[in-house]
């Protein structure tokens, strides 16, 4: 068993920048340790090509994106950003490959959900479960697919990457009010008020994950953003950390129930206390060694 990171990957922002670049070291120092922990791998130029559109990503590589594309991503570009995306999504590729051989593939980085087939944006310049999936199909794996998206904010771009495609069932479980301000259709949207606890949380992913089930997935990947989390700067949803784990305990949960792979991946986590975000990402991956290494 073992984890990728871009730990060791640098990114050019401005001074005070809400990008959270701290936590990725922070989540591979606190699991240290516990498992090997490798640099991520850029993810192939190929398999980028089977998911995103060829236009998009000649723009990104030759020109990189102009001033009004970098306010939708909420990031200025960058070399250092570039090549700190291809790590990324080569780090869910690479666990998604370990997934189907040992049963649970996990990325510290990633869950870019918000990036579209022909555009990036909210932080993404790769969707990098849709690359990954892509990856796969291409390599043989022909199974259905399940993405369990629980970060605060809808997986729109991944909604919209699979939104014609039977094969693969998107469940976004989300802020109704918050970012994006106008949601894609997943195959099961659950839209949540502000400030809503652990309780209706819970009760809400319940009811979803049963349905999700139904479509007998025989691969799982799981978004598992931690900005749902009482004082995140951005999630406006009030989960505890003992609800967080709860949640994390449900899916994992399920995964086993349904004896398929899983794949992690980390998604968002802002909140206004580091060690709060750190910790909260950090124990998902230990949940996840636990009950299914």
């Amino acid at each position: 068993m073992r984890a990728y990171s871009t730990a060791h990957l640098r990114v050019d922002l401005p001074q005070g920048h809400p990008f959270p670049l701290y936590k990725y070291r922070g989540v591979a120092e606190a699991l240290r340790g516990l498992l090997p922990i490798l640099p991520a791998p850029e993810v192939p130029r190929e398999a980028l090509l089977l998911a995103h559109h060829p236009g998009y990503l000649e723009r990104l590589f030759t020109v990189g994106l102009s001033r009004e594309e970098s306010l939708r991503l909420g990031l200025p570009f960058s070399p250092s950003l570039l090549k700190r995306a291809l790590h990324a999504a080569g780090g869910t590729l690479a666990a998604a490959m370990d997934a189907l051989e040992g049963g649970l593939g996990l990325n510290l980085s990633g869950g870019t959900h918000h990036a579209y087939p022909d555009r990036a944006e909210g932080y993404s310049l790769f969707n990098d479960v849709a690359v990954a999936v892509a990856w796969l199909r291409r390599e043989g794996f022909g199974g259905r697919v399940l993405v369990v998206d629980l970060d605060a904010h809808q997986g729109n771009g991944t909604a919209v990457f699979f939104q014609e495609d039977p094969t693969v069932f998107t469940l976004s479980l989300h802020g109704e009010r918050n970012y994006p301000l106008r949601k894609e259709r997943s195959d099961l949207d659950v839209g949540l008020p502000d400030g809503v606890g652990d309780e209706a949380y819970l009760k809400a992913l319940e009811e979803a994950l049963e349905r999700a089930q139904a479509f007998r997935p025989e691969l799982v990947f799981y978004n598992a953003g931690v900005d749902v989390l009482r004082g995140d700067r951005f999630g406006r949803l009030a989960l505890s950390p003992e609800g967080v784990r709860k949640r994390d305990e449900r899916v994992f949960r399920m995964a086993r129930a349904l004896g398929v792979p899983l794949v992690v991946v980390m998604g968002g986590g802002y909140n206004r206390d580091p060690r709060l975000t750190v910790e909260a990402h950090a124990e998902t991956y230990r949940l996840a060694l636990s009950s299914l290494a």
